[in-house]
């Protein structure tokens, strides 16, 4: 898409192993920071978080030679990227997904660790209407198909119009507009089952389709190629990710939040970072990767001095959502079993169930509590379990995050919480019996994203209505608000090119793009691949010293596959 493909020539550079001439334009911001070095050895460098970004920008600055501080106020590193047990099987707090393999750091990744991934069909699925009647299988692949075939329709209209289109109008209406215009007889039972198949969306964003900005709906599109499940959770990609903290020039600071950055210095060191302890420390360079939601809450009192007006103004209006998730455990997968026989099948019901919002369940009227949920126990053989997922988002997963966010997980009433929620739905699939012990959960756990503030009390960047400049917005993010000369740079998946914006791939080219430009500034010789997702072979050893004829011959990492060479 044109801005899209515009974003990645600006936002990125593309320096080779041996320092030649950028063939990516860069922002004015940092190309001015790169006029000439700033000091002749390499600099100290404090990251702030120690999640996907920090980590890769990290682990980019210490093979580069760069003295690394690594702040994380979180216990264990990784950020989202968190797993915990439900019933004795290890499931995913954060991500669980890959959006888009072609070119990708972190689908390269998983096959290198052996992940397990799945490429579910995302169309079709089981659908109950508002009712909680289940549809036919043909409905429901209709309404499906057709809903993600308008998704892809906006996508385009968005990419082409978005100048011109009205900062609050949704991508509802636009649905709505769409539907009348393809058909303008339609029937309104036909467009009642669309719209409410729509609001679908919502889990991809955190939020409802009534809220998703038309005018910046083409910053949600993703990578090329399928959209990946990580079976056998992040935890091995997690794993590779975080060998950077064992580097002798990387020095971990768990349980340690920052709570200063002072960038009023002038000369080298000249960023100084305080803790919430009192400790201070002064470093050339500050990357500060804590979620947007962190910002929002915390820019005015953190930096000194104040942000630049500019910057302040786009953190402030590029919006984060409220995804959350809920893994209800059962004694086994009574979902899939045969009723005649009772023999366990995944042939028996689909992976996805779609749950139109219900007029069965007490909420309130202008908040859609409509359910995605997928069977874990269609997960590959050697990572099935009987499981349900449901993707709670928007006001739902606000209440929900509420209700259980002070409640110790696994006591009783945690339990019976989670359990007069989620009943009305697990309750009409097949084969369920209140009298069966199958059907009886044995265990609840449910993200609280929302209400833990170092992940900025929500998931990630998404583009409401009302949002005026917001491809600019992150273009100023991304580039700190000119405060690269003065040490202070950002990642995070806000600041990811467009393509990955709110992605784990976005967070990963975030941190590495803010390394490699440091090391420019700073006439790093490249003496080592910083491109390539980790740089490590089986032994643990460094493939990818050699000569600049040699490393020119091997395969680069996804970015550069797909031209995006950050």
């Amino acid at each position: 898409m044109s801005r899209i493909s515009a974003d990645l020539a600006n936002s990125a550079h593309n320096d080779s192993v041996n320092g030649s001439t950028s063939t990516i334009t860069m922002h004015a911001a940092i190309r001015s920071a790169m006029k000439s070095p700033r000091i002749s050895k390499p600099p100290r460098v404090a990251v702030i978080g120690a999640g996907v970004a920090g980590l890769r920008a990290s682990d980019v600055l210490a093979r580069s030679g760069c003295k690394v501080t690594l702040y994380e106020a979180r216990s264990r590193v990784g950020g989202r990227v968190h797993q915990l047990s439900c019933g004795g099987h290890t499931v995913d707090m954060g991500p669980n997904w890959i959006h888009g393999t072609e070119g990708n750091p972190i689908m390269t990744m998983a096959k290198a660790t052996h992940s397990v991934v799945t490429a579910p069909d995302e169309a079709g699925g089981a659908l109950y209407d508002s009712n909680g009647h289940r549809r036919s299988d043909d409905e429901a692949v209709s309404l499906s198909e057709k809903v993600w075939e308008m998704v892809v329709d906006a996508f385009k209209y968005s990419d082409e119009n978005s100048t011109t289109i009205d900062p609050q109008r949704s991508l509802f209406e636009h649905f709505s507009e769409q539907i009348d215009k393809a058909n303008p007889k339609v029937d309104a039972k036909r467009k009642t089952d669309l719209l409410a198949e729509a609001q679908m969306w919502g889990p991809f964003v955190g939020d409802s389709v009534e809220t998703q900005s038309l005018k910046f709906f083409f910053l949600e599109e993703c990578i090329e190629g399928e959209n990946v499940f990580v079976a056998s959770t992040y935890r091995d990609i997690l794993a590779e990710i975080a060998k950077v903290t064992k580097y002798p020039n990387v020095d971990l600071l768990l349980s340690t939040e920052v709570t200063k950055v002072d960038y009023t210095g002038t000369s080298s060191p000249k960023v100084t970072v305080t803790t919430a302890t009192g400790q201070k420390a002064s470093f050339d360079e500050v990357v500060v990767t804590c979620p947007l939601g962190w910002l929002k809450r915390n820019y005015e009192k953190v930096f000194t001095p104040r942000l630049p007006p500019r910057l302040s103004e786009a953190i402030q209006h590029i919006n984060y959502g409220r995804l959350e998730k809920l893994y209800v455990t059962f004694p086994s997968a009574f979902w899939i079993r045969d009723a005649s026989s009772g023999k366990m099948s995944t042939d028996n019901f689909p992976l996805f169930t779609h749950f139109h919002d219900p007029k069965y369940v007490d909420h309130s009227s202008n908040e859609a509590w409509n359910q995605s949920v997928m069977s874990l126990a269609h997960m590959p053989s050697g990572h099935e379990h009987p499981t349900l997922l449901f993707y709670v988002y928007g006001a739902n997963g606000t209440h929900m995050v509420d209700a259980v966010a002070n409640l110790e997980p696994d006591s009783a009433r945690y339990n019976e919480v989670l359990d007069s929620f989620a009943r009305p739905y697990y309750s009409r699939l097949p084969t369920y019996s209140s009298t069966d012990p199958a059907c009886t959960p044995s265990s609840f756990l449910m993200t609280t994203w929302q209400a833990d503030r170092f992940a900025g009390n929500g998931s990630y960047c998404n583009m409401q209505i009302g949002l005026e400049k917001g491809d600019e917005d992150i273009e100023v993010m991304r580039a700190a608000g000119g405060l690269n000369e003065r040490g202070v740079w950002m990642a995070g998946e806000h600041t990811a090119p467009f393509i990955a914006l709110g992605t784990t791939t976005g967070a990963w080219w975030s941190g590495e793009g803010v390394a490699r430009r440091i090391c420019s500034v700073y006439d790093i010789p490249a003496t080592k691949d910083v491109s390539t997702y980790a740089g490590a072979d089986a032994g643990g050893e460094d493939t990818l010293v050699g000569t600049k004829k040699e490393l020119d011959s091997r395969k680069p990492d996804a970015a550069n596959l797909s031209g995006l060479a950050i």
